[in-house]
């Protein structure tokens, strides 16, 4: 085992959720100071601050070449957000889904992971597919901010209650230290988990995009399930899927089309055929997923979020399985597409129809 390589690896894992910290931090104080609204504060920075580590990897390993680990950490990161950081936090405490949630994000969300797996599909992120995603970022940041301003008095005021005036009281070199300093953690984590994950294939002698997908996109997932589990625990339920939603369309939109444009020098990123085949439909089922189990009842409970890491597990197991070139893998395809997948679909549609006659959404 190539001790160096993993605890480069971790070394800057650890060092992005520093950075990211210090930045939104840095930022929101900045912003605020400013006469930004902490309405727009947390709709814009505060919920993309949670992607930055994905953003340093993927731009960092497409400037390096490895767009294998870019791709993987894209795909691989919305994979675990949705079954991990959802489904943990639904495990602690049923998680509710407001209305709002249903009628506008979880359709973006939708519309915006079919488009990227559309412009992946061909075997290539170029250089217009990232101009593509990532004005639609732009656009959708604009939209956001737009819309925040005639969410009334009442939602302005409880967020500002969750941040105390003190917070942002730092003087002014202070707040722009953080940002330079968060944004200086970054750059360098990025750079020690890139070499350490590629060193980690190289040295295990699998593909960057199988590390990309597991241990990378989970690493860098950490802030995003983090965050997830705080809401939970604190009451804030509901905050948890639109922690999970937004970081989704940031990294499909955002990470995707910056890394797309980092790797136009080497012509583009090439999207292997084992993620065309198999990890695009995955992240497209899991997102496709959340609609009849968010709508069977405006929540995800305990069981629904025990569904959700029970297939993330059986996810990583096809991966290894994979990775190994393992003869009991064709019996677990078999297993998951013969059997697993269409007694899992005819479940979740049974549990929404039960539900749909019934039961109203949340305000």
């Amino acid at each position: 085992m190539n001790t160096t390589a993993w605890g480069a690896l971790v070394a800057g894992l650890v060092v992005l959720s520093l950075g990211a910290d210090l930045m939104v931090r840095g930022a929101a104080k900045l912003a605020v100071r400013f006469g930004i609204s902490p309405l727009v504060v947390g709709l814009t920075i505060v919920a993309y601050g949670t992607s930055a580590p994905e953003f340093s990897v993927s731009v960092g390993a497409a400037l390096k070449g490895s767009g294998e680990i870019a791709i993987g950490n894209v795909v691989g990161s919305n994979i675990a957000n949705i079954l991990i950081a959802l489904g943990l936090s639904a495990l602690i405490a049923p998680v509710a889904v407001h209305l709002q949630v249903i009628r506008q994000e979880l359709p973006v969300l939708l519309g915006v992971s079919v488009l990227f797996a559309v412009t992946a599909l061909d075997g290539t992120l170029s250089a217009f597919d990232g101009a593509l995603l990532f004005a639609l970022i732009i656009g959708y940041t604009i939209f956001l901010i737009r819309q925040s301003r005639n969410a009334g008095k009442d939602a302005e005021a409880e967020f500002a209650e969750e941040i105390p005036k003190s917070h942002w009281d730092d003087p002014l070199p202070v707040q722009i230290a953080l940002i330079v300093g968060g944004l200086a953690l970054l750059v360098w984590g990025s750079d020690l988990a890139v070499s350490g994950a590629v060193a980690i294939a190289k040295s295990l002698g699998i593909s960057e995009v199988v590390v990309g997908l597991t241990v990378v996109a989970v690493g860098t997932s950490l802030p995003e399930i983090a965050t997830s589990l705080m809401a939970v625990y604190k009451g804030e339920r509901d905050m948890a899927v639109g922690n999970v939603i937004g970081s989704n369309v940031f990294n499909l939109l955002a990470v995707g089309g910056a890394s797309a444009l980092a790797a136009i020098p080497h012509g583009g990123i090439t999207v292997p055929v084992s993620v065309t085949t198999t990890d695009l439909w995955v992240m497209l089922g899991a997102t496709l997923l959340l609609l009849p189990v968010v709508l069977s009842g405006y929540s995800v409970n305990r069981q629904e979020g025990a569904l959700l890491v029970a297939l993330y597990i059986a996810y990583l197991t096809y991966l290894v399985l994979d990775a190994l070139h393992h003869p009991a893998l064709a019996a677990f395809r078999t297993f998951a597409l013969g059997f697993a997948l269409p007694l899992l679909v005819a479940g979740v549609l049974l549990r929404y129809l039960t539900h749909i006659t019934r039961d109203t959404p949340p305000s």
